[in-house]
């Protein structure tokens, strides 16, 4: 089981999955340590009634600038003491067809989503080896698992961070950290409510207590919606030609 309080450490905290893993963090004891590039979104956070917020504080940074990110996050283990879990869930999506291919824009989501996370585990790895605890989790996402049409970037960007997280944990078991990744389907975050359907959704609240619920049983990997999964997986048995129609027909009904 994870440790039930201490110091955590939560990037993209000021929106979507990243904000509602900070407030339940906090709600349980946690101290919570929220980083994200967006002022306004901690400041909301900041405003969340006392007995919500003690226990946080937080800088603005972004993920994919390692020097500032680091010196940030320093400043705010000083505050608060040692970091013993981080949670990366700072990301970012959109369209990236192969028709009109903008490699910057494939470029950017890769910064952030894969970039980032890495940026983030090095900030705090060295503390928790020393230590010889911690617990590093990292958002990733079900479109890690294959490509999907027009989203080059998103998916390459999510099946790397599943292969860093991967290698991280072969690096790290021995040493007493443990190594999580979630991989959410679809979930209403502010930027997916913008390309998705609403009804096919998740609940960001039900995503953060699948997501709570692998921390606390230290879970390597965990997938979800189950059924969606299941269903992913029942999939790959098919012929190539009908797993592809059948995946272009589920975006198809997804897309607004």
């Amino acid at each position: 089981m994870s440790k039930e309080t201490g110091v955590a450490l939560v990037t993209g905290a000021g929106s979507g999955i990243g904000r509602q893993v900070a407030l339940t963090l906090l709600r349980r004891g946690w101290k919570v340590a929220g980083v994200d590039r967006n002022r306004e979104g901690l400041e909301e956070l900041d405003r969340q009634p006392a007995g919500e917020r003690r226990g946080l504080v937080w800088a603005v940074a972004d993920v994919t600038e390692s020097g500032n990110l680091h010196e940030e996050i320093r400043k705010l283990g000083q505050c608060l003491g040692p970091i013993d879990l981080v949670v990366a869930c700072a990301g970012v999506a959109g369209e990236t067809p192969a028709v009109g291919m903008q490699p910057e824009a494939i470029a950017r989501i890769i910064s952030i989503n894969l970039i980032g996370v890495s940026n983030t585990i090095a900030a705090v790895l060295p503390g928790m080896l020393a230590r010889r605890q911690g617990h590093v989790v990292a958002v990733s996402s079900l479109a890690g698992e294959r490509g999907l049409p027009g989203q080059m970037g998103y998916c390459a960007s999510k099946a790397g961070l599943n292969a860093l997280m991967q290698s991280l944990w072969l690096d790290v078991k021995g040493h007493g950290i443990r190594v999580t990744t979630v991989s959410p389907g679809h979930t209403r975050t502010p930027q997916s409510t913008g390309m998705y359907k609403d009804a096919y959704l998740m609940p960001v609240e039900r995503a953060t207590d699948e997501i709570l619920k692998a921390i606390d049983h230290g879970k390597r990997f965990h997938a979800f919606p189950w059924l969606l999964v299941r269903q992913m997986r029942l999939m790959r048995m098919l012929p190539v030609r009908l797993q592809e129609w059948l995946v272009a027909r589920r975006l198809q009904r997804l897309k607004k």
